[in-house]
This record gives structure tokens, C-alpha cells and sequence, in this order.
């Protein structure tokens, strides 16, 4: 039985199923019936990319794993038994042989007052839906605005996090917004959206190459994006953020982006953790429980080519740790010999919108119109599915107009930043009923 279907619980059923086709019952219990590819989620905000185009269907490429479709609520080691909640809120048990944990991560909450209220994380399908529409809004609500400064809120957006995801999302909102500005016929004179971003670190990217942060600087600064290095925020009201210098920003768009934390579920099993993340060892076993695997960001493995510390939390190396626990979980029943796990990275790659990209492949660094073929390359590569329909959607994108309609299916309440299950949006509750997700948040809209 596999727990989550990200990047590694994708690659463990993938690969468990090719090995052990017929000779074992492989279940995913997982809360959607897809794989999220969630490198290309800014895209998706930003207009370049359709939603689907991003999610691949378990049952469509998954032919000989059962697709049990809820949320793990709890783990019970000694029965082997994981008891869940399907999307209609009823409960249900699934029994194991062998279990391997692939719950992943969700946004990473700083003890800042008024953030959980106010700010939008972006760890899911949902959210990149409703930033998408919420940003076509505020432009269009800016442009009709008879006061001035009403307008100058709502054309501001303010990111914190200057990682990989903070970083792509900046860069492809401001090309978004601009875009968006140019057809608005009402537009003042003068006014240009304005995107913020934030970070305590001293440069952006700050876990990569000094020269790929620096282009990717140098991409965000030329473009317009205010850069605010060893800044955050120190409080957020439904009118702006108070930013830790003293300065107050007006602004309706706080989009939170610093980082994530393990799943919850990790910390209620009472086993060893480091700081939330499963021990386990070389091989993606837990000690003390030879039926049990963890493997991707919920799991703290061991870097073996960097003795002493542990794998980053990145797809890159929950994608292999996942093909790693397929192989170990196959030799623990007799299939193979299992193999502990050991990667070096390949390098990395930031899209910056348009032909913008900073690269390092097998430390070869590239910047410009080349690092951008080599990302989207890289993206094409890494993708299980839906390879033909990213690649039209992005010639589409340099060929024509991007579509800027607000649909409205979803608001802010909908999309809390608190919440276990970032990949569901909250729904309203039924009678007497609880509400589909858990977290809160008020709505702003």
C-alpha cells in the first residue's frame, strides 16, 4: 500500500507495478485522482499553461494499481491498517503487507500575525485556480477604481519566499499582469502593476549557484519586480503587510511562498523524527517496522554522497526515491535485492516567463533564451504524461494572446493557507456537516 501520489508515491506504484505486475495487490490512497507536476504551477496562474495539462491521471497510467481515492487520517503500525476519509467524508480502512509513506509536504507557517487570515499558499491545483482568477480581478477592479489609491492595492502584489517556486511565481505574475494591463482601455496613465518579493536570505534563490541567482535577479529587477532581500513580513491585515523595516504596504495579494514543512500525518506516528521528516534508513526502511518504506519529503534519508546530512527536500529526489522504494519494497518480498539510496544532483533549472530561464545541467551554467530550451526540455523529460499538450500549450502561448477571464470557482475560503490537504479545496459544509478540508480562513473577497 502507498500513501500519496507525488513525486515519489507516483514513481513507487509506477515502478512496483512494472516489477510486480500480477504477483502482488499494489492500492494508492491518495485525495485526487492525479499526479500534480507542480514545477509548472506558476504557469498555470499565470494564464501559460491549462489547468490539466499539469496533472496526470493515475488510473490512465497506474493499469495494475488500485486507486483508493481519500485522505490518511491515521496509521496504526501494530494492526497494519491506514484509516482514511474518502472525498464524501466517509471513513474507511485499508489493510497492508508492506506500506510505504508518500505524504509529502505542505506550506510552512510562521508564527506571523495575521497571515493564516490573509495570505494564499501555493502548494496545489487550487490555489494556482483561484490566484489565477484573483489577479485577472484585481487588475479589473483596479482599472475601474475611481480612487487612486483603491487602485494602486489592488494592482500590488506581494510575495514572500524568494525559493524556486516564490522566485517563478514573480516572475511569470508580473509578465501576467502586464499583459493584462494592455487591454485594459481604462487603464490610468502611468500606473504599472506592482510585484513584490520578499526574503530573510540575502539574495533570491538562495539554496542555488551565486551566478543563477544572480541572472535570476537581474531577469526579476529588469522586468519590474521590486526585489526585497533580508525583508519580511511582521504583520498582515486585510489592507496590506507590515513589513519588518517599518514600512506598510497596501495590497489585497499576499501570496505565501516560504518554503514547506512534512505532512502532518509524519509526526502522529510516535516513530523517531528530524525536525517533522521520518527517519529511515539508506534503504527507505523505518527502523524498528521492516513492513514499512518512507520516501520524499515526509522522509529524512540519508545523503550518501554528503555524509552527515540529509536529501533536500526537492522532486528531483523524491522522484528517484521513489524508484528506489519500488525496488527495496519488490526485495522485501522476495524480488530483487534492495539497494539504499544514493544521488547526486544533475543540476537545476528556474523559469523565469518568456524565453527567461536560469540552468545549471550537470553543472553547466546557462542563462537567456538557452537556458530556457534546456529547462522546458528538462520539463518535458520529467513529466509522466501530457508531454504533447504542454508543448502545444506553449506554442500557443508565443503564437497568440493569452485567454484573461476570471471563472470564479473558487474564492479565498475555499484555498486556506492552514490546511493539511493543500490539493482540496475547502467545500461548504452540509447540514450539520464539517466542511470538506481542514483550515480556516476568512474571506477577503
Amino acid at each position: 500500500m502507498i500513501v500519496g501520489a507525488g513525486f515519489a508515491g507516483y514513481q513507487t506504484a509506477r515502478h512496483l507495478s512494472r516489477s510486480l505486475r500480477g504477483q502482488a495487490e499494489i492500492v494508492l490512497l491518495n485525495p485526487t485522482d492525479y499526479f500534480l507536476y507542480l514545477p509548472l504551477l506558476p504557469q498555470v496562474t499565470a494564464g501559460v499553461l491549462e489547468p490539466r495539462r499539469v496533472t496526470v491521471s493515475l488510473p490512465g497510467t497506474l493499469r495494475h494499481v488500485r486507486l483508493v481515492l481519500g485522505q490518511a487520517d491515521h496509521v496504526d503500525l501494530d494492526g497494519r491498517a491506514v484509516h482514511y476519509t474518502d472525498p464524501e467524508g466517509t471513513e474507511g480502512t485499508l489493510t497492508y503487507d508492506r506500506l510505504v509513506l508518500a505524504v509529502g509536504s505542505v506550506s510552512k507557517l510562521l508564527p506571523i500575525p495575521g497571515v493564516a487570515e490573509n495570505a494564499t499558499g501555493f502548494r496545489g491545483l487550487p490555489e494556482a485556480l483561484y490566484l489565477r482568477d484573483h489577479i485577472t480581478r484585481q487588475i479589473e477592479l483596479a482599472s475601474a477604481a475611481g480612487n487612486p489609491a483603491d487602485c494602486t492595492s489592488r494592482c500590488t502584489f506581494v510575495v514572500v519566499g524568494a525559493g524556486y517556486t516564490g522566485t517563478e511565481l514573480a516572475a511569470h505574475g508580473k509578465m501576467f499582469t502586464d499583459a493584462l494591463v494592455a487591454k485594459q482601455a481604462a487603464w490610468p496613465a502611468g500606473l504599472k502593476p506592482r510585484w513584490m518579493l520578499l526574503d530573510v536570505a540575502d539574495r533570491v534563490l538562495p539554496g542555488l549557484d551565486e551566478k543563477l541567482s544572480r541572472t535570476a535577479d537581474e531577469v526579476l529587477r529588469g522586468r519590474g519586480v521590486d526585489v526585497r532581500t533580508k525583508t519580511s513580513v511582521k504583520e498582515s491585515t486585510a489592507d496590506g503587510v507590515l513589513l519588518d523595516d517599518g514600512e506598510f504596504v497596501e495590497t489585497r495579494s499576499l501570496i505565501w511562498c516560504v518554503g514547506v514543512r512534512p505532512d502532518p500525518l509524519v509526526s502522529e506516528l510516535g516513530l523517531p523524527v528530524e525536525r517533522g521528516r521520518l527517519v529511515v534508513t539508506p534503504q527507505l526502511g523505518v527502523p524498528g517496522h521492516p513492513d514499512v518504506f518512507a520516501c520524499g519529503d515526509a522522509a529524512a534519508v540519508p545523503d550518501l554522497t554528503r555524509p552527515g546530512e540529509y536529501t533536500p527536500m526537492t522532486a528531483q529526489h523524491a522522484a528517484r526515491q521513489g524508484k528506489v522504494a519500488a525496488r527495496n519494497v519488490a526485495a522485501s518480498l522476495g524480488h530483487g535485492e534492495a539497494v539504499p539510496y544514493k544521488h547526486n544532483d544533475l543540476g537545476f533549472a528556474v523559469d523565469l516567463g518568456g524565453v527567461k530561464a536560469a540552468a545549471n545541467p550537470m553543472g553547466v551554467k546557462l542563462s537567456g533564451p538557452v537556458a530556457g530550451a534546456v529547462t522546458r526540455g528538462y520539463h518535458l523529460a520529467a513529466m509522466p504524461g501530457n508531454r504533447v499538450r504542454v508543448a502545444a500549450d506553449w506554442l500557443l502561448d508565443a503564437a497568440l494572446p493569452r485567454q484573461a477571464v476570471q471563472l470564479g470557482l473558487l474564492r479565498s475560503w475555499q484555498v486556506p493557507l492552514d490546511t493539511a490537504s493543500p490539493e482540496l479545496a475547502r467545500i461548504p459544509a452540509g447540514p450539520g456537516g464539517a466542511p470538506g478540508t481542514r483550515g480556516g480562513k476568512n474571506g477577503k473577497e
